[in-house]
């Protein structure tokens, strides 16, 4: 728990033992278990880390590294090692505040989520088609992607992962339902283009491959952009970035997914896409699409009904919420962005049901 809570704040072992006065060898004996550290210690490290002291007795299993992590896209090819233990710090509080919060509430999915292996199935393209007829989604745009995933029991919550490159991330562990984080710092496009790639992780991927990325990227482009279904829009004139403009706001994706959707339908020649792609690298589009194409992120519901249950449901005030979570009370509205909650009159959340 004290390395935990150390990663969390992004801060490395050597600067943590500085700002501790210990050596930086007797601080890895601690993190290690190998030296019994003093309560004034504990208590010194609860100041620097920003959580309560008590959080250093949890005995929470702590997980290690998802399958998938991937940097955010156009910002940059590689996940640092700091960033990625910061970000595994933050997953596993997360977990460890889901499996709280589940102790006196249940989640009641009302869609079921299948496990199609793709060596079984053939392509993620067919997978997709496959899901959206389990789900019996309507062809089209899917309007609201988060509640969707929501409603199948999937948790969903948006952070600024420490301001680091990854765009989001799975965590699956045992006796929880799947947890989806997504970093908040990408456009609305991008976030549900990443929110369908990591759908895909959880419905076609139990084990790792050496192809996974490149199969959840291609999932994830016709879940939301069926070919069929979008063929029709592009009609029979030329595709160019006027069309592709007005379509990203009825598709909710990237003008880019825009391009490869209308190359599967066969509506544009080798030409005409190169054309485009240079188009889209002489206005800069590559790196930053138009800014009044942006459309507000999608909001997930879930933990904020978990949150708006035990505070007025069940009665608990937002510092008895942040003793059940070992997190102090000052950083907990931040954490969760309990702004709506605080202040409003009661109201059972719908898909919950609290545990007697």
């Amino acid at each position: 728990m004290l390395r935990l809570a150390r990663q969390r704040r992004g801060i490395r072992q050597n600067e943590a033992a500085q700002r501790l006065g210990i050596s930086p060898t007797d601080l890895s004996r601690i993190e290690n278990d190998a030296k019994e550290p003093s309560l004034s210690f504990l208590e010194k490290a609860a100041g620097e880390f920003g959580v309560p002291a008590e959080f250093f007795s949890l005995t929470d299993r702590i997980y290690g590294a998802p399958v998938s992590v991937h940097p955010m896209w156009r910002k940059k090819a590689q996940v640092t090692a700091g960033e990625m233990d910061a970000v595994v710090a933050e997953l596993n509080v997360r977990v460890m505040h889901l499996r709280r919060l589940l102790q006196a509430t249940d989640i009641n999915p009302i869609r079921t989520i299948p496990q199609l292996d793709i060596e079984e199935y053939g392509s993620p393209a067919k997978i997709a088609a496959l899901l959206r007829m389990h789900w019996m989604l309507p062809a089209g745009p899917i309007p609201n992607l988060t509640q969707i995933l929501e409603e199948a029991g999937i948790v969903i919550v948006h952070s600024r992962m420490g301001g680091s490159s990854v765009s989001g991330v799975t965590f699956r562990v045992p006796g929880l339902p799947p947890l989806i984080v997504l970093n908040s710092d990408q456009p609305g496009d991008r976030m549900r283009f990443t929110l369908s790639h990591e759908l895909a992780h959880i419905v076609m991927h139990q084990f790792p491959t050496p192809t996974m990325e490149q199969e959840a990227n291609e999932f994830a482009s016709c879940f939301l952009v069926p070919t069929k279904d979008v063929a029709p829009h592009f009609g029979q004139g030329r595709v160019d970035l006027p069309k592709l403009a007005a379509l990203k706001r009825v598709w909710k994706v990237s003008m880019a997914s825009l391009v490869f959707a209308a190359d599967r339908a066969g509506k544009l020649t080798t030409s005409q896409k190169n054309y485009l792609w240079q188009q889209f690298s002489m206005n800069h589009i590559r790196t930053s699409e138009p800014p009044e194409l942006d459309f507000p992120h999608e909001q997930p519901t879930i933990v904020t009904s978990l949150l708006r249950a035990h505070v007025e449901n069940i009665g608990y005030s937002v510092a008895e919420l942040a003793n059940i979570l070992t997190m102090n009370e000052a950083e907990l509205p931040e954490f969760y962005d309990m702004s709506e909650l605080i202040g409003t009159a009661p109201n059972r959340p719908k898909g919950l049901r609290i545990v007697k």
